[in-house]
Formats: C-alpha cells, sequence, structure tokens
C-alpha cells in the first residue's frame, strides 16, 4: 500500500495553498474528494490564463492531480447532508476559506464530532480563525508586504520586492500537510479528533526564523542586501561572471580559505582584515570590491568548475527552464508526465515528499469538474437512485449533474 492509501480527504478548497496541501497527501496515495461549489463554476483555479480551456487550465492541473471531484453547495440542506455523510467515511475535512468562514459553514470539530468523533478537521486561511484580521481575505502578495519579506527583497535602492513564486501560500501548504499528519497520528491514537487552525499570516512571521530572534533581543534592524547578500556572512552572494550569475556560499571558515586559492589570492585567507568572519563582515566593502572584479575575469561556466574541483559551495543562476533541464533534476526524477485530453501530456514536477519507493508513485490528472459524482453517492456513500434524485432535484449538486 501507498503511505496514505488508508486515508480520506474531504477537501474544501481552492486556488493555490489549500489545493498545494492536499496534493502531496494526494500522491502519497491518501484519497482526495476535492468540494467543488456549483454556484461559482468550482475551483477558480480551473479558470486561471493563460493556459486555461473551458473549465480546465495548467494552473488547475498544476495543484489537483490525483483528486477526486464532487460538484456540492454546502448551503443547501440536502447538499450538507451529503457532506455530512461523507464526514462519516472520512479522516480530515480539509478547507483554505477566509478565516470566519468554517465556522459559518459548520467546518469545525465542534460541527461534525457528532458524525465522526476521529476527524481532524483543518482550517488554513489567510489570517486564522482568530484574531483582529480574522474576517479578512489574504493573499500571497499582501502576506508577503504585511510579514516583512518585502522589506527584506530586493536591492537596497530599490522598491520593496516580493519572491518570484508564491513562497508563503506553498508554505502554508506544506505547514497544513505537516498539521494534518500529526492530527491523524493523535486522532488514531486516541480516538479523538481536533481542529488544526492554521494561517498564512501564521507561516510568513515564523519564516522571518533568526532575523526575528535577533531584532527581539537585541533590537536588530533587517535591511535589503546588494547582490542578494547574506545578512552576517561574507561572501556569501551573487556575483557577476563574464556572462552571467553565480552563487558562491562561504559558510565555514574552511570554504573562505578554498576561495582564496582558487581565486590565485592565498594572501587574503590570511590577511587580518579577511581572516574570520567578524573581520570579513566588518571590511565587508573592501572585499567585495576585489571578489567582484575576480569573477568578472571568467564565465559562470569556469568558475563552477574550478569551485566545484576545490569543494567550495557555488551554484549557476539559472532559469526556469535550465533548472527544469538541469542533469539533477532528471536524476531526482523531479518532472512527471500526465496524460490529458486537451494538452495530450502535461509536464509538471513530482511533489517533494518522499515516503519510500518514489517508483509506487503514480500520477493521474486533475479532474474534470464533478468527475467522480457516481462514484462518490453510488459506490462510497451507498445512496439510491430515489435518494440521489430527490438531493438532485432539491438543488445539492448544483443545476446540472456532470458525471
Amino acid at each position: 500500500m501507498k503511505p496514505l492509501e488508508d486515508v480520506r480527504i474531504i477537501a474544501v478548497e481552492q486556488f493555490g495553498a489549500g489545493p498545494f496541501c492536499s496534493l502531496h497527501l494526494a500522491d502519497l496515495g491518501a484519497e482526495v474528494i476535492k468540494i467543488e461549489d456549483p454556484r461559482t463554476g468550482g475551483d477558480v483555479g480551473r479558470y486561471i490564463p493563460p493556459y486555461q480551456d473551458d473549465e480546465d487550465s495548467l494552473f488547475f492541473q498544476t495543484f489537483n492531480r490525483n483528486k477526486r471531484s464532487l460538484s456540492l453547495d454546502l448551503t443547501v440542506t440536502e447538499g450538507r447532508q451529503v457532506f455530512e455523510d461523507l464526514v462519516r467515511v472520512s479522516d480530515v475535512v480539509h478547507s483554505n476559506l477566509r478565516g470566519d468562514v468554517p465556522a459559518r459553514l459548520r467546518l469545525l470539530y465542534e460541527d461534525l464530532k457528532h458524525l465522526n468523533p476521529a476527524v481532524v478537521c483543518s482550517s488554513l486561511s489567510g489570517f486564522g480563525m482568530a484574531g483582529p484580521r480574522a474576517n479578512q481575505p489574504g493573499y500571497d502578495y499582501m502576506l508577503q508586504g504585511l510579514g516583512g519579506w518585502m522589506d527584506l527583497t530586493g536591492e537596497p535602492d530599490g522598491p520593496p520586492t516580493k519572491s518570484g513564486l508564491s513562497l508563503v501560500d506553498f508554505s502554508g501548504g506544506f505547514v497544513a500537510a505537516g498539521a494534518i499528519l500529526a492530527g491523524l497520528h493523535a486522532a488514531r491514537r486516541d480516538g479523538i479528533g481536533m481542529d488544526c487552525d492554521l494561517s498564512l499570516y501564521d507561516v510568513a512571521i515564523n519564516m522571518l526564523t533568526y532575523p526575528a530572534t535577533w531584532h527581539l533581543t537585541e533590537g536588530f534592524e533587517p535591511t535589503r542586501t546588494k547582490h542578494s547578500a547574506h545578512p552576517s556572512l561574507v561572501p556569501f552572494q551573487n556575483f557577476p561572471s563574464s556572462n552571467g550569475w553565480i552563487v558562491v556560499g562561504c559558510a565555514k571558515e574552511k570554504f573562505w580559505q578554498r576561495l582564496a586559492e582558487v581565486i590565485g589570492r592565498p594572501d587574503l585567507a590570511v590577511e587580518d582584515r579577511f581572516k574570520t568572519f567578524a573581520d570579513r563582515k566588518e571590511n565587508s566593502a573592501e572585499l567585495l570590491e576585489m571578489l567582484n572584479e575576480i569573477f568578472a575575469s571568467r564565465t559562470t561556466e569556469e568558475w563552477i568548475d574550478l569551485l566545484t574541483e576545490a569543494s567550495v559551495p557555488c551554484a549557476p543562476v539559472q532559469s526556469v527552464g535550465d533548472a527544469l533541464r538541469d542533469p539533477h533534476t532528471e536524476a531526482r526524477k523531479m518532472v512527471v508526465d500526465v496524460e490529458h485530453s486537451k494538452w495530450k501530456r502535461v509536464r509538471q514536477v513530482a511533489s517533494a515528499m518522499r515516503v519510500g519507493d518514489p517508483k509506487e508513485v503514480t500520477y493521474r490528472r486533475a479532474p474534470t469538474r464533478n468527475e467522480d459524482f457516481s462514484y462518490v453517492v453510488s459506490d462510497l456513500l451507498g445512496y439510491s437512485d430515489a435518494r440521489v434524485e430527490l438531493f438532485s432535484a432539491a438543488g445539492a449538486f448544483g443545476t446540472q449533474i456532470e458525471s
């Protein structure tokens, strides 16, 4: 069996952070039943351009492979009945709605424990279910600004800058996946479920890590650094080569000593101005001026060969395409293919969560909206045709059933 093959998750999710969480659990074998609101056409991710067609997009495919889909209106009495029947036979209710919505939709443990005492109720929202911002929507862009990330990112004389990726969303997805697995362990051990109140805001603040400790303990004021330099280790940053950029990092004194040899300046390693971490930090302007001139004298490829041979930590600054074509990406089997009716083959990245033999992981395209209607209502819940007809007429599954 796959690691999570005995786990069923009801996912009231959409867009990025929530689906990114359940994606990894689905890849590990969990049955993820994605609840899509028929009133809004399902997950908004289905309609994200530029690669979008009807109710599908490459954005949606990225975050929803290996899942099932059921169109269900939770605001209709009969739709709620279907949802509650699903809770009885599931392990987790996972949502990524605004912080005040899970209580309104009755998705909390107190609302569901009478149906399944061991159910784990995970809510991943922008600001959590408590606090002055609980009823505000929270998106990655806003949280990178609010959490201090933009203030730390970019060149010193440039504007505040977000990361090129939605790192708060994606980190939040990983945090939620970890919380769900911890909750599942406790629920199966004790027979009692719980709420997991997870917040992208908490994730953004948590990931301030050591700059936060420095600030809170010693009043440190973070500032942006030129060429993405490390705030305390020198040299540890981007350097322009003759044809691109290279990252060089001396996180240990031995690396600095080796670097000095490679660049033909062994004297720098023993010079009092640059001998230790503290010395190099104090005299960074002088040292970096020399290093910039030296690194500009050769190509990135030449430097990578020289530095790698000397075991100095380094890396070329690659484009996204270069990174996806990197031999190590191929060796780690981080690009997977999924068959698709429109795109024929959707190429996407694999999950970084590896448990057991990676050859046992299989990939199935993201579902069409309501694709798994028959499976859920007939095979899983055992509804009669008459019951399905009654609930359909009441609008539980929307105005039109697509199965």
